[in-house]
């Protein structure tokens, strides 16, 4: 028997089934950025151009001829790439010497800190003993003062411990800095305590929990450190030239700074110096576009506890 409608009731639209898809929408409209986006994003355009436009210059300028390296109005994008400008630098610069000293000043500074920095935090973040929080006090204070400031006293101290004219004088100053311990420190604060409890519970010592449970956990802020701490060595320039008389120690930065204010070998050549400065420039970038990553990771996680 079928049902009846009563007069009067209101049509209602049939419930649909479980499990069936439900009917196609139409896509809505993509919304237009409104102006004052538009305007924030053109002026981070603009102070991007600016801030990378003394870099661009000077990449270019390594590949142009001298020419075009002296125009007027000035030349932006060569027109005729050349490599003159490396293969005379090569010629009258021992580039080979002063590359490898700094890679070995820059590498041994860079471990020295991932190491010591890296301990120290770890005290200061896991370790219970008497003085811990003056500790720390210090080293926030040792990030207040200038470095320059303390030129004069390491100089005294390497001369008097006949350090100068070494790779010792030039990396035992920065062997360890209150930058990276403050890093290392608050990036292991995130660490659970109860996972080191734990693996003190079960017989691990102090020394296996910092290498093989915490120093894995921490490779966000080993990352970090370890480009600002490449990038601080390898264009350090005031201290090297301090430290050394020897040219046969001079690092990079030095050895192209001596080369420019020698009338008998620069010559007054831009070009050369260009060239000079993109060789110091290119290995920092390179490293720091493999370890990006790493590095963004570490700077927002940081200061998180």
């Amino acid at each position: 028997m079928s049902a009846t409608s009563t007069p009067g009731a209101v049509a209602t639209a049939p419930s649909q089934r479980p499990g069936t898809p439900e009917p196609d929408r139409p896509a809505g409209r993509r919304t237009r950025p409104s102006k004052k986006r538009i305007l924030v994003y053109a002026l981070l355009a603009l102070g991007l151009l600016i801030m990378s436009a003394p870099f661009l210059w000077m990449v270019l300028s390594a590949f142009k001829t001298p020419g075009e390296l002296t125009a007027s109005p000035p030349v932006w994008i060569p027109t005729e790439w050349t490599l003159d400008n490396f293969r005379d630098l090569l010629d009258k610069l021992d580039l080979p010497l002063y590359f490898m000293n700094s890679v070995i000043v820059a590498v041994l500074v860079t471990m020295s800190n991932l190491v010591f920095c890296s301990m120290l935090g770890y005290a200061l973040a896991k370790l219970n003993f008497v003085g811990r929080n003056k500790i720390f006090v210090l080293v926030l204070g040792a990030l207040m003062v200038p470095g320059n400031l303390m030129l004069l006293p390491l100089f005294v101290l390497m001369s008097r411990m006949r350090l100068i004219d070494s790779y010792a004088g030039l990396v035992l100053p920065f062997a360890a800095g209150a930058f990276g311990v403050f890093l290392m420190r608050q990036f292991m604060q995130s660490i659970p305590d109860e996972l080191l409890e734990a693996a003190r519970m079960d017989g691990a010592g102090e020394w296996y929990i910092f290498w093989r449970i915490v120093m894995p956990l921490v490779k966000p802020a080993l990352a970090t450190l370890s480009i600002f701490t490449l990038l601080g060595s390898w264009n350090n320039f005031v201290w090297p030239l301090i430290a050394t008389n020897d040219p046969d120690k001079y690092t990079l930065p030095v050895a192209l700074a001596t080369f420019a204010t020698d009338p008998n070998k620069a010559g007054g050549s831009n070009g050369m110096l260009m060239a000079g400065s993109f060789l110091i420039v290119l290995p920092v970038l390179v490293v720091f576009i493999a370890l990006q990553r790493h590095f963004t990771q570490g700077i927002a996680t940081a200061g998180m506890k």
